[in-house]
Parts: structure tokens; C-alpha cells; sequence
């Protein structure tokens, strides 16, 4: 197959785009993807102090390289979750990429913050991964309203925005299809939340950290067999196997023509938001979900698990 663009032998095929690129033509390709989600969507500016969430897998990696190359003032953060077999390697593979690429780095680490994934799943009756990603979006928002920044960039992908939106839509849950989408603006305590790679599916994002050499943490977590998101992307790669193209035409579909169906200016989702007492954090309850894990893993372990409510 030769390249689309230059007629060289091409390196990657994209059905879906009727097109096939060598390595430097899929490069610019993948970077002109970037610049038209973040330019048609308004995610951010040149001026903007953009946080990205790292954990080490090749979307968040691939989102970090690019803005940098792209000239965006960018800083990583990690969570280490403590999650044996898992975490150790991660954060090591984040620390190497941003000391080797000289970018800036904060580091969270769970453990010392008394919230470490493997005592927490100890101590809660229900299944970790709700009370996982509680804590992780703590973090990630607290961190970013206290150094500052005006943006925090996360790499999900075309297929978990598909996967997202799927699982939604299976549930008519008019809350989040109303907020659904790559850019959220900051309000309530929440700093405003971006996805950059929306255009990119995950097949390209991985291609492009395979050509810029990049070094990916690829084990899944250890507490997450058989997620229902994992199911969803099946089913989406086996109709976009069939019908290539699909997944962009429905997603950007949704963004233009459905996500309005879902908007409402009264918020449907229940009490509102105030600061928690403890720790001053959104939420609808007088203490936070994360400070009633807190609260949880302070007990004594002969009062039992605890079941939270986040």
C-alpha cells in the first residue's frame, strides 16, 4: 500500500479516513487531528497552564508529547495508586518519559496520602474501581486548582469517548449525556477538563507512540477484569471492522446534533453542589465520598467493611 499523501510505502492503514500513511505523513496526520479537535472545540490557548493527567499508558503519554511539541505549557501528574505489580511500574515509566522529554512532573502518591487501592478495597464492601476512580478525580482536581492551572487534559480516546457514550445512552442518563463531550468548563470547584485525542481512536494513538519511540505501562489493572467499557469497545471495533468510519461519524454526531437534545438548565442530577466540611471539595452529600473513605480506613478492622455511598 502506498502513502496517501507522499505515494512512499505506507506504514499504517486507516480505513476509516479511505487512507494509508507512511511513518512522516501519519505523524502530521496525527498531529493535524490533535489541532483540529483542540481548535474546533475551543479546549485551550497557547496562554493556558494545561495540567495532563499520566498514567503511564500510551494516550496520556501520546497526549503529553504532542502539546509539548505543539508549544503548550504542559506539566504532568501522576497518581500512584499503590497497586502492586502495577503502580511501581507506571510511575516509573512516567518518571523516565518526562525526565527524558525534560518535562514537569508531580507525583501524588496514595500511600502516603493513607488511601493506597489495595487497603481501601480491604475496607469496602462494594467492588474498588468506583471508590479508585473517586479518589483519582480528587486528586486530579485538587491538583489543579492548587498550582493553579486553567486546564486539566486527560487522553482518553475516540473508542472511550464511544464506550462512554454507548454505556450513557444504554442507560438514558440525561446527566452525564448532557455533559458529555471533550471539553467540560470549569464551575462548582471543578476546574475545566479537556480530552484533546476525541478524533484519534485508539489504534491511532498507539501507532503514534510506537513511531515516537515511547516507552507504555500496557498491564492492565490487576482489579479490573472484565470491565463493562472493555465489552462496549468489542462490540464498537467489530462495527467499525464492518462499516469503517462509524465511530467518528456517531461520535462527532453526537457532539452536533444530540448532545443538545440532553442539555437542560435545571441540573436533573439531584441535591447541589456544596463544599465538603472536611476538606472544602464539591459535592452534594455534607462530607465528600473521598473523606468518607478516609473515614472508612481510620475504623478499627473489627468493625467490618464499610459501605459508602459515593
Amino acid at each position: 500500500m502506498k502513502c496517501t499523501t507522499c505515494k512512499a510505502q505506507a506504514v499504517v492503514a486507516l480505513p476509516s479516513h479511505t487512507a494509508g500513511f507512511c511513518e512522516h505523513c501519519f505523524l502530521a496526520f496525527f498531529t493535524r487531528q490533535v489541532e483540529k479537535g483542540i481548535r474546533r472545540a475551543k479546549l485551550f490557548t497557547f496562554e493556558d497552564k494545561i495540567l495532563v493527567a499520566l498514567s503511564g499508558g500510551k494516550d496520556s503519554l501520546a497526549l503529553m508529547l504532542i502539546l509539548h511539541e505543539l508549544g503548550y505549557n504542559v506539566t504532568g501528574l501522576h497518581i500512584d495508586l499503590a497497586i502492586p505489580g502495577s503502580s511501581a511500574q507506571a510511575r516509573a515509566i512516567v518518571e523516565a518519559f518526562c525526565s527524558r522529554h525534560g518535562l514537569n512532573l508531580i507525583v501524588r502518591d496514595m500511600a502516603e496520602e493513607g488511601l493506597a487501592i489495595p487497603d481501601v478495597k480491604k475496607r469496602l464492601r462494594r467492588p474498588v474501581c468506583s471508590a479508585c476512580g473517586k479518589i483519582k478525580r480528587y486528586f486530579f482536581n485538587k491538583a489543579a486548582l492548587d498550582g493553579g492551572y486553567t486546564v486539566l487534559a486527560t487522553g482518553h480516546n475516540l473508542d472511550d469517548e464511544i464506550a462512554r457514550l454507548f454505556s450513557n445512552i444504554l442507560r438514558w442518563d440525561i446527566s452525564y449525556l448532557s455533559d458529555q463531550g471533550p471539553y467540560l468548563p470549569a464551575s462548582g470547584g471543578f476546574a475545566a477538563k479537556v480530552k484533546p485525542l476525541y478524533r484519534l481512536s485508539e489504534f491511532e494513538t498507539a501507532n503514534y507512540a510506537f513511531l515516537k519511540g515511547i516507552d507504555w505501562h500496557w498491564a492492565p489493572c490487576p482489579y479490573s477484569p472484565g470491565a463493562t467499557f472493555t465489552y462496549y469497545k468489542k462490540l464498537w471495533a467489530n462495527l467499525e471492522e464492518e462499516m469503517p468510519g462509524r465511530k467518528l461519524d456517531f461520535y462527532l454526531g453526537f457532539l452536533k446534533n444530540g448532545r443538545t437534545a440532553f442539555s437542560r438548565e435545571e441540573d436533573l442530577s439531584g441535591a447541589p453542589l456544596v463544599p465538603c466540611k472536611v476538606c472544602g471539595y464539591p459535592t452534594s452529600s455534607i462530607v465528600c465520598g473521598v473523606c468518607r473513605i478516609r473515614e472508612a480506613m481510620s475504623q478499627s478492622e473489627e468493625s467490618g467493611k464499610a459501605e459508602l455511598d459515593f
